[in-house]
């Protein structure tokens, strides 16, 4: 059984036991939530497509940390104008285990 859902305007394919790297939400590791954003459920033969989001179907998640992501560095320059400028971004995100999916 999988399901898709919508995370911080991201989408996961995620199945029971995953763990993903979320958009950073404002929960303490340990703790649980559930996300009733589920834009498809499959449960081998039988999918359910949600309009936009399929009724009564939710992922309950476990907070497991808090991280950072790999740098993404940017690079500006302008040529024969000795102008340089290095920017570089870490984005923060929530590590989510998923305990179960509930159709």
């Amino acid at each position: 059984m999988y399901a898709v859902i919508d995370v911080g305007s991201f989408q996961f394919k995620v199945a029971e036991g995953d763990i993903i790297d979320a958009p950073s939400i404002d929960i303490e590791p340990g703790q649980t939530m559930d996300i009733d954003k589920v834009l498809l459920i499959a449960n081998g033969e039988e999918v359910k497509i949600g309009t936009p989001y399929v009724t009564g179907a939710k992922v309950s998640f476990e907070v497991v940390r808090h991280l950072r992501d790999e740098k993404d560095i940017s690079f500006f320059f302008r040529k024969r104008k000795d102008t340089r400028k290095t920017i570089g971004h870490r984005q923060e995100l929530t590590a989510l285990k998923v305990a179960k999916i509930t159709a």
